[in-house]
């Protein structure tokens, strides 16, 4: 769930954050002081009032009271810039014991990260989720341990679908145009808003490309990008929903995610694809949501089920201090029920454990988080574990756009992808 929560958490605007927690001091790169553990997170909040700097004071004091003998250190960073910053104080040897980022894979690459058998007990390691599981293993090795995560559906604006006179939720492509059409005869500002803006274009082309039995990798775990149901994908796009002018007044290569929320928040979207925190945020709003699957394409008719987009942030742990009996301890600590889903419900997001999510001890789950988590258990996540995936993902978010845009060519603008890619592994 970048993404971060290439989800729910990317959408925080941080205001400059960049907070050391209290016991801290002020942070030296991760000098080594030769008894405190070092962690360095997103900051998930975006206002000093809903800064995650409250919940990791607690997690910390409790954790040190309950093991006198090791401190915590925690350095929050905004999402634009922890995994850049941790990437530099690795490289400078001043590597972080624990970070809570959007990726793994390039540090697991090199040898740089203890695996979750080395830090976790058996039954702590097979309480993860399996599909976040699957995303953050390399060579059969957990090394991305999955914390928080989010899944999409199709939200719909039930007071404007009742004001077009759509009665029903759409199931394929085609009701999802026929419903955009009569939005926008109602004066809808964006019937379909589709965010294929660089901030996060990549989760919008993969819920588009699953729903036409696509996707970024094939069964082998390779890219293939420009398959030919892509290509097909995003030629209906073009022709059926941006072309007739059912996506708004904002083209979609330079609608932002962020934006395409706001304007939800404002009443003036009848559709887009969503997760828990929006949900929550129209509930406070007066919105009457509701939320589906994501429509399938007319080929693979409406009985079809595809797996929708899941998205997860990582907690990872660096060898490089020599500190695994600590770290292991701690992570032990964090991924209790009570303190991960204490996290995954201050910022409405879904915990990365079975345990976390159905026990009274793990507080249970609304309902609208409920129906995020059925889809979760068969998500399909990123290629994250691909140590390109870095920069394939912000070639998709730049380009991907391109296709729908007036005289642009999906299969052009799929195929220059696809090369980048490749030249991405090279080098990845």
């Amino acid at each position: 769930m970048r993404r971060k929560i290439f989800g729910a958490a990317a959408t925080a605007v941080v205001l400059g954050l960049l907070i050391p927690l209290s016991g801290c001091g002020s942070s030296d790169d991760g000098a080594d002081d030769g008894g405190t553990l070092r962690l360095v997170a997103a900051e998930y909040g975006d206002t000093p009032a809903t800064s995650s700097k409250a919940y990791w004071d607690k997690v910390t004091g409790n954790f040190t009271a309950a093991n006198p003998g090791i401190k915590v250190e925690v350095r929050l960073l905004p999402w634009a810039d922890i995994d850049r910053e941790v990437s530099r104080m690795v490289k400078a040897g001043k590597a972080p014991d624990v970070a809570l980022m959007g990726s793994y894979s390039d540090f697991a690459a090199q040898g740089k990260l203890y695996s979750a058998e080395e830090l976790l007990s058996v039954g702590a390691e097979a309480n993860f989720l399996q599909p976040l599981a699957e995303a953050g293993t390399v060579n059969s090795r957990l090394y991305g341990l999955p914390f928080v995560a989010s899944s999409r559906l199709l939200f719909y604006n039930q007071a404007l679908f009742a004001k077009a006179g759509v009665k029903k939720a759409p199931k394929t492509w085609s009701d999802l145009k026929a419903a955009a059409k009569a939005l926008k005869d109602k004066d809808v500002k964006y019937p379909y808003a589709m965010p294929l803006g660089p901030e996060e274009a990549h989760a919008e082309a993969l819920i588009w490309e699953l729903s036409n039995g696509g996707g970024y990798a094939d069964s082998s775990g390779k890219y293939s990008l420009d398959s030919e149901q892509n290509i097909r994908t995003w030629q209906w796009v073009k022709d059926s929903l941006v072309t007739p002018g059912l996506v708004g007044p904002t083209p979609p290569s330079r609608l932002n995610r962020a934006d395409a929320f706001a304007a939800f928040l404002r009443g003036e979207v009848g559709m887009l694809n969503g997760y828990p925190s929006l949900a929550h945020q129209a509930a406070e709003k007066g919105i009457d949501v509701g939320a589906v699957a994501m429509p399938v394409s007319d080929s693979l008719g409406a009985g079809e089920s595809p797996p929708t987009v899941g998205v997860a942030d990582w907690m990872v742990a660096f060898k490089q201090n020599d500190r695994r009996a600590e770290i292991g301890k701690f992570l032990e600590f964090v991924y209790q029920d009570k303190n991960l889903s204490d996290f995954a419900g201050r910022y409405h997001l879904l915990p990365s454990t079975a345990s976390a999510a159905r026990t009274p001890a793990g507080g249970g789950l609304s309902q609208t988080d409920e129906d995020f988590l059925i889809a979760l258990r068969t998500a399909r996540l990123y290629p994250v574990n691909d140590p390109s995936w870095v920069t394939v993902s912000d070639t998709i978010k730049r380009n991907i756009g391109r296709a729908v845009e007036p005289g642009g060519d999906p299969k052009a603008v799929l195929e220059d992808i696809a090369d980048k890619a490749v030249e991405a592994g090279k080098t990845g």
